[in-house]
């Protein structure tokens, strides 16, 4: 019996972000401070403070779609941080929160 995979599937070229992480492993393996921007995989637990608020929201029925820039509270949020901590001054069209690296060039 012989399985065919269309051409767009057979044409499909590697994961640009497997490549980067990919990279990201052989340029740390050689020493190199490296960030990576590919994968989004802590190597850390998710703190209990994010895990507690993560369950309220879904109890809250706050579980749809965010705007694209992301929710006006939190960016008022992040700005007191930000000014708060580190003595910087934003306004809401200076910040944008998303859900990646990747999703935040792509917006910007």
């Amino acid at each position: 019996m012989n399985h065919l995979l269309s051409d767009r599937i057979n044409n499909m070229s590697t994961s640009a972000t497997l490549a980067m992480a990919a990279k990201t492993r052989e340029l740390k393996t050689q020493g190199k401070d490296i960030i990576g921007l590919s994968l989004g995989e802590p190597d850390f637990n998710t703190p209990d403070f994010i895990k507690e608020a993560a369950i309220q929201a879904i109890n809250d029925n706050y579980n749809s779609y965010s705007p694209v820039d992301g929710y006006a509270d939190l960016k008022d949020a992040i700005i007191t941080k930000f000014k708060r901590d580190n003595h910087l001054t934003y306004t809401p069209n200076q910040i944008v929160v998303s859900t990646g690296a990747k999703q935040s060039l792509a917006n910007v």
